[in-house]
C-alpha cells in the first residue's frame, strides 16, 4: 500500500502565500510524475500543475508565474509554492503520485491524497 498526505492547506488572505506539501509513503519503488490537482466548490477538479522524476514541469495557465511545482525524490515529497494567491484559488488541493510499487514493478499505479483546504479571502 502507499498512502499520500497533504500539508500546508489554511486559510489566507488576497496575495499571500502558501506552500503545500505532500509525502508520499508505504511499499514505493519509484514515483514518476507528481501532481497537484483542485476542486472548487461546484466546479470539476482541474490539474494545477505535475513533475516528472526528472524535474519536467507543467502548469495550468491560470496557475504560471504565481506557482512552483518541486519535489524531493529522496523524501518521495513533492511541494507547491503558491504566491499572489487570489480567491478564485480557494479549492480542496488534491496530490497525485504515479507509482511502482515493490510487488510489482513492471505496473504503474495512481495514487491520491485526501485534499488539503485553501481558502484566499479579498
Amino acid at each position: 500500500q502507499v498512502q499520500l498526505v497533504e500539508s500546508g492547506g489554511g486559510v489566507v488572505q488576497s496575495g499571500g502565500s502558501l506552500r503545500l506539501s505532500c509525502a508520499a509513503s508505504g511499499s514505493i519503488f519509484s514515483i514518476n510524475a507528481m501532481g497537484w490537482y483542485r476542486r472548487a466548490p461546484g466546479k470539476e477538479r482541474e490539474l494545477v500543475a505535475t513533475i516528472t522524476s526528472d524535474g519536467n514541469t507543467n502548469y495550468a495557465d491560470s496557475v504560471k508565474g504565481r506557482f512552483t511545482i518541486s519535489r524531493d525524490n529522496a523524501k518521495n515529497t513533492v511541494y507547491l509554492q503558491m504566491n499572489s494567491l487570489k480567491p478564485e484559488d480557494t479549492a480542496v488541493y488534491y496530490c497525485n503520485g504515479r507509482v511502482v510499487i515493490l510487488t510489482h514493478l513492471t505496473s504503474e499505479y495512481n495514487y491520491w491524497g485526501q485534499g488539503t483546504q485553501v481558502t484566499v479571502s479579498s
